[in-house]
């Protein structure tokens, strides 16, 4: 597919790939959507374009990374719990106060609920957001002897925890393999018809079998990242996409090319990311930290 995007050419000093600039006007085998049904597509094609699409985005991301700040196991499960209906830049600029005054599954179990909502007040539903985290660490100290389990069958016993949350502790904190179903995933496997699903366990099952189990978390790191930074919901710069050849749902957004480099997001498009304290291969690659909350 020479001259396409796609082709993984050589890194500026900045440490980005040229696919990270490359905008295709209308690339070789990326249509337009029209409506008409797709040609039927054979399992072992599907698979084969499936890791090629991981192929192309860890090389636009190498950098890629959970982005929720987290220092160890129970910050990162309070964290992600937070996570929802909200931000992770919004959970990061949170979390350092409430890790500050609660550090322990002890601490938190045993603070006074309306100290926890005011601090946790930024995040949204503060309040089920602080049932939520007390009893979760109440859960931890009581059945756990204070830590984090390491199991999925215990994890998603836990208050508030479920599957999504419960395999971005494990592939993250533990190293142990899983998918991350999130908004972003699924809108992303959808456009680019590796499945039909829309049940979040289905998918999980229906793209976990194209791809080798050592794949999954990484692999939740490329399409999660993806979807934040150029498949956005509305409106997909897809004339920036460096995985457009190999997309089927080219041209549901922006195809031209200066028009959809100013849809780009966090480091690519010169904005902070999500994370106050990145790790700093991100760094070195460009990316910019997050202002903590409150600063201009």
């Amino acid at each position: 597919m020479a001259g396409t995007p796609a082709k993984k050419a050589t890194r500026t000093a900045g440490g980005k790939s040229a696919a990270e600039t490359a905008a295709p006007a209308r690339p070789a085998g990326a249509k337009r959507v029209t409506g008409h049904p797709p040609k039927p597509e054979s399992r072992t094609a599907l698979v084969r374009r499936a890791r090629r699409i991981n192929r192309e985005l860890a090389e636009v991301y190498p950098y890629a990374h959970p982005e929720l700040d987290f220092e160890n196991p129970f910050q990162l499960i309070v964290a992600t719990v937070l996570s929802a209906q909200t931000t992770d830049l919004r959970v990061n600029q949170t979390t350092p106060a409430l890790f500050a005054r609660y550090p322990t599954p002890e601490d938190l179990a045993a603070a006074d609920p309306e100290q926890v909502e005011e601090i946790l007040r930024p995040c949204g539903f503060f309040r089920a957001k602080t049932r939520s985290v007390i009893g979760l660490s109440k859960a931890l100290v009581e059945e756990h002897g204070g830590e984090v389990p390491g199991r999925l069958e215990d994890l998603v016993k836990l208050p508030g925890v479920g599957r999504k949350t419960a395999f971005v502790v494990l592939g993250n904190a533990f190293g142990r393999p899983g998918i991350t179903v999130d908004t972003h995933f699924q809108r992303l496997v959808r456009r680019w018809r590796w499945t039909e699903e829309t049940d979040p366990d289905k998918i999980e099952a229906a793209v976990g079998a194209l791809f080798p189990k050592s794949d999954w978390t990484m692999l939740s790191h490329h399409v999660i990242w993806h979807g934040r930074r150029i498949c956005h919901a509305r409106k997909p710069a897809c004339g920036a996409c460096p995985i457009a050849p190999l997309c089927p749902a080219f041209g549901e957004g922006e195809t031209d090319p200066e028009k959809a480099q100013k849809l780009l997001k966090y480091e690519k498009g010169g904005f902070p990311g999500q994370r106050l304290k990145p790790p700093q291969a991100y760094l070195d690659a460009g990316g910019i930290p997050a202002p903590p909350l409150g600063a201009a």
